[in-house]
């Protein structure tokens, strides 16, 4: 399969609002050493392509600067040095950036096989967000059966996917959400209890369980003294993103003597050799919990690719439950 010379892909016209989001020509990429180039069925959105469209994260210098950082469909060229994937091959992939194209480029060890029984839509909204959740819930959090787990904006793509992973690890799951409907869609998924946090204060909910061991938290600002008092003894407290900001005071007293962990990370920065053995994890561990049903995506809404500002402004709404995704292909 040869490639074209150029694709329509979607750029960053300049940082702002969805607005700035607008349609383009650009040049296909061409797969090097360990990588393959994906013919993009879906791309999935994502929080971060909010963040580098608004000129608030940067995409690494050897990144696209098209934004895009997950994708499925098939694949269209791979580079010298790729032995498990051919031409043609389904795949769904974590990207470096790119995915709202086209074609995109990604290493060969960053890719996965669309689970059976998917379609490439639901296969979109896998690799950034099952990524996340394993390298932070588990690889870096330690979430094991039986222990209580509390994450944040539960109806988020990364909420609903961690509800599900928990609950099949044998984890007590908790939640917070913002209206009535998000709380019974997470519930759906197989949280114990879903704290609509406009209204009731988590911490005295969790306090009164005995405190939670995994706390999985995207908003930060003030929410990270009460993840703390959340807490069990020994507990620990895993920072994904900072919604309403980076910077609190606080007291580091009640860490040491309770010997609670804080820790967290962002997927994006990481090694490519990190990312495969992500990858790796991911495979073993939560595609077969799809296989078995325990796992599905929760798929909010779809937009053509030329919408993509449309898409944005959904997800920057807040209203939406579960994942987004752009139909490249437009089938």
């Amino acid at each position: 399969m040869s490639l074209p010379h150029a694709m329509q892909a979607i750029e960053i016209s300049s940082p702002g609002g969805p607005e700035v989001l607008r349609p383009c020509q650009v040049t296909v990429p061409v797969p090097g050493h360990g990588q393959i180039v994906i013919k993009v069925a879906y791309a999935g959105v994502n929080r971060p392509d909010c963040l580098q469209r608004a000129g608030l994260y940067a995409p690494p210098a050897s990144a696209s600067p098209l934004p895009g950082l997950e994708a499925a469909g098939h694949v269209a060229a791979v580079g010298p040095g790729v032995t498990r994937w051919g031409v043609g091959d389904a795949v769904c992939a974590l990207l470096p950036g790119g995915g709202y194209s086209e074609y995109a480029l990604t290493r060969a060890d960053h890719a996965l096989p669309v689970p059976a029984g998917l379609s490439l839509a639901e296969a979109a909204c896998l690799p950034e967000t099952c990524f996340t959740v394993w390298s932070n819930m588990v690889m870096r959090g330690g979430l094991r059966a039986g222990e209580r787990f509390l994450v944040h904006g539960g109806s988020s793509g990364i909420g609903t996917t961690a509800v599900q992973i928990a609950r099949a690890l044998g984890a007590r799951v908790f939640a917070t959400a913002g209206s009535a409907e998000k709380c019974e869609a997470v519930a759906a998924l197989g949280a114990e209890r879903v704290i609509p946090y406009k209204d009731t204060d988590f911490v005295a909910e969790m306090k009164a369980l005995g405190g939670v061991d995994l706390i999985l938290d995207m908003v930060g600002g003030s929410y990270l003294p009460r993840n703390v008092r959340s807490l069990a003894d020994d507990g620990r407290l895993v920072q994904i993103a900072f919604l309403t900001g980076p910077k609190v005071e606080l007291n580091f007293a009640e860490v040491m003597m309770r010997r609670l962990t804080i820790t967290g990370s962002t997927l994006r920065p990481q090694s490519d050799l990190a990312k495969a053995r992500i990858a790796a994890e991911v495979e073993a561990h939560v595609w077969p919990m799809i296989a078995r049903g325990a796992l599905r995506p929760v798929m909010d809404s779809e937009f053509a690719l030329e919408k993509a500002c449309d898409a944005h402004a959904r997800m920057e709404g807040a209203g939406h439950i579960g994942k987004i995704v752009l139909n490249v292909a437009g089938g």
